[in-house]
């Protein structure tokens, strides 16, 4: 991708919508829970998300998720509170159990 210092909000806004859209694809076999799986990968990468025991769960057809797809929280190996928060937010605002 073609990044620059002086991107516009506007220009950041699409790139980001379209990276949503790429992910969201990949993970479309899963209806409505794609938009989570989608924004986790964004964040954390889609290898990771892939690898995990939370989308091996989903994929069996297991929804009970919240302990693992808030255990996302670390960085560097370290429990990062802010990112906790996030993930906490992220699975109230886009999953329906």
């Amino acid at each position: 991708e073609n990044l620059s210092r002086n991107m516009t909000e506007e220009e950041a806004d699409r790139l980001l919508r379209s990276d949503l859209r790429k992910l969201c694809k990949i993970f479309s076999g899963y209806g409505q829970d794609s938009l989570l799986l989608a924004t986790l990968a964004y964040n954390v990468g889609c290898g990771k998300v892939m690898k995990s025991r939370m989308y091996a769960k989903m994929r069996s057809g297991n929804r009970n998720i919240y302990r693992d797809y808030v255990d996302f929280k670390r960085w560097n190996g370290k429990i990062v509170p802010s990112i906790e928060r996030r993930r906490k937010m992220e699975y109230l605002l886009l999953f329906t159990p």
